[in-house]
């Protein structure tokens, strides 16, 4: 890509006379080589930096993208300039960004201007997510201040804009990963074993978008199995409405509601058909702001598919997790979202979506988002291709040189903040169809009032199931709490053989763990694993023999859930279905399939 930039510059000089060296001495960005490179590392351009549409389920059809080529300043003061360029939206730390280092203060600066046509509208900026403390200012005049780098804010704009001229941006960053007492997930300054490289700074997309004074600013979407509950919130004035109107795959009309905007309203669906992994249905949903007079005020797109989870009792009176009134075994790997060309930042949409593909390939009807949240689109990807997906909230920081069983309380500040960002990320994901359960805490890190916090989300979503704290047998759990809706047990290579706890779902929250090493793709450092094989062939059928041992624990303890460590190998860890760099497949997926769907298939009655 980067070649073919190259000399698309140089014909496009040659041809306005200008000189092709001068040509491209104009633009000093260039990406840095990363230590693995992805297939899509080298399609990755100034002119292409993620431009699809990012926020699927509110969609408009007038829209800015501004990623791209930014000013970038940065180091461990706050700069005072930005002389360098940086790709956005991919974090410093990332060879795409141009950059590659960590900076605990950033200062990014461009400018754009507003498209003609938007006058006399409300001009709002978005941010998918900035790590983590930012303030936003345009010509000089603060616009927003946002802390937490998993959740996106917006800003209104439109009163900071200079008549006629080109608009100043800038957003001046503070990140300092796990130093701060801010949730941080996997990143760490000093990266190894099963922490990694820190993403900083801009890492989702930045967009603007013009919109009515009263307008659709988000919508809550619920499902059943008959319809969805449907909330606009919105900026309306007094007398005005929303309508909402449900369409199936062919475009027919198949519900409508209409009532007073930012309340709910049931829009029922006729003959309605049910999302599920193996038929992952979504309709489509437009939704109308509607003056007195019937004319339209704002129009926003969005989709939805008709599902329930919930715990119900098996014939042996053991509670299962059922999907749409049915018990259905959910098996999938443990996906942490990293890429070693673009770290928190899949370098295209096609990245983003190939490897949930892939986990489809294999066989696996689930995925659990270990510690991260993504960006909207990769939710779009779970819900169009069919998994289901737990949520983990991204940990509080926590000194893994702590001996395992202690548990140092995070302080009131870090406490703080998790709340509000956990609260956030929820309101932020409550209408994705896919996801059917939360994990507030994952093997003690960062732990505290484990029930008070389960008692929380279940408030702040109570449609979904809770997994209180995933791997509460192990590492730096606190006693298990009883908290939630499910037991989760974490056994390395396992499977752990958990028993049904009270009236708790019992499940192998995390397993299995088998490496490979793949010459040729490593990331730099000493490879680890919790079991090594020594070829694809041992791998293939070490993975059949321990899925083997999974389905009769399955069988007979009635577990609900399996996660096996992991979709790719991550940084030093070499235990994934797929090298870092996702070009090799490491077992037999004929035989991976296989094995999954008998996994499946011992755990659905």
């Amino acid at each position: 890509m980067l070649l073919r930039a190259l000399l698309l510059t140089t014909l496009l000089a040659t041809a306005s006379g200008i000189p092709a060296t001068a040509a491209v001495a104009a633009d000093p960005w260039r990406p840095k080589p990363p230590p693995l490179a992805t297939p899509w590392t080298d399609e990755v351009g100034p002119d292409n930096a993620l431009p699809e549409y990012p926020r699927p389920q509110l969609t408009r059809e007038r829209w800015l993208n501004l990623n791209g080529l930014w000013s970038y300043g940065g180091g461990s003061t706050p700069p005072a300039a930005a002389a360098e360029k940086i790709l956005v939206p991919f974090p410093p730390e990332s060879g795409l960004s141009g950059v590659q280092r960590h900076d605990d203060h950033m200062l990014y600066r461009r400018t754009f201007e507003v498209p003609p046509g938007w006058s006399g509208q409300r001009l709002l900026l978005h941010f998918g997510a900035v790590d983590q403390k930012a303030e936003v200012s345009v010509n000089g005049r603060t616009v927003a201040v946002h802390e937490g780098g998993y959740t996106g804010f917006s800003a209104d704009i439109t009163d900071a804009l200079r008549p006629g001229a080109k608009q100043q941006l800038s957003v001046a960053v503070e990140d300092r990963n796990d130093a701060n007492p801010y949730p941080v997930g996997k990143q760490r300054n000093e990266a190894g074993g099963i922490l990694y490289t820190g993403a900083s700074g801009i890492w989702q997309t930045v967009w603007l978008e013009p919109v009515p004074e009263a307008h659709i600013a988000k919508l809550d979407i619920t499902p059943d199995l008959r319809g969805f509950e449907l909330t606009a919130r919105t900026s309306a004035r007094a007398g005005q409405r929303v309508e909402a109107v449900a369409f199936d795959t062919e475009g027919r009309e198949v519900g409508r509601a209409e009532g007073p905007a930012d309340t709910a309203l049931r829009l029922a669906v006729a003959d309605p058909h049910l999302w599920t992994p193996d038929d992952p249905y979504l309709y489509d949903i437009a939704v109308r702001l509607v003056g007195a007079d019937g004319r339209t005020v704002d129009a926003v797109g969005s989709y939805g598919g008709l599902r329930t989870i919930e715990l119900i009792d098996d014939s042996q009176g053991r509670p299962r997790m059922a999907l749409n009134g049915r018990i259905l075994f959910q098996h999938g790997p443990l996906d942490q979202g990293y890429w070693p060309d673009g770290i928190y930042t899949a370098p295209t949409d096609e990245a983003l979506r190939f490897d949930l593909a892939e986990t489809k390939r294999l066989g696996f009807n689930m995925v659990r988002k270990h510690v991260k949240v993504e960006p909207a689109r990769w939710y779009y990807w779970t819900d169009r291709l069919g998994l289901l997906v737990w949520q983990d909230m991204p940990s509080l920081p926590i000194d893994l040189a702590d001996p395992p069983g202690s548990n140092p309380p995070p302080g009131e500040e870090a406490r703080a903040h998790y709340r509000d960002e956990l609260t956030a990320m929820i309101d932020q994901l409550r209408s994705v169809p896919s996801i059917v359960a939360w994990v507030p805490f994952n093997e003690g890190w960062g732990e505290f009032d484990t029930a008070e916090i389960a008692e929380l989300v279940r408030r702040t979503d109570p449609t979904r199931l809770v997994n209180a704290n995933s791997g509460v047998n192990c590492c730096y759990s606190l006693p298990d709490s009883g908290a939630g809706d499910i037991y989760d047990d974490h056994t390395y290579v396992g499977p752990g053989s958990p028993e049904v706890r009270g009236e708790r779902a019992s499940v192998d929250g995390e397993y299995g763990g088998l490496g490979l090493v793949e010459e040729g793709h490593l990331w730099p450092g000493k490879p680890g694993a919790y079991e090594m094989t020594n070829s694809r062939a041992e791998l293939t059928d070490r993975y059949a023999e321990v899925s083997a041992d999974l389905a009769r624990i399955v069988s007979a303890n009635g577990l609900s859930a399996a996660i096996y460590t992991q979709t790719t190998d991550v940084e030093n860890e070499v235990n994934g279905f797929l090298t870092y760099d996702r070009r090799i497949l490491k077992p037999n997926p004929d035989v991976v399939r296989a094995r999954n769907q008998a996994v499946i298939d011992a755990g659905t009655p």
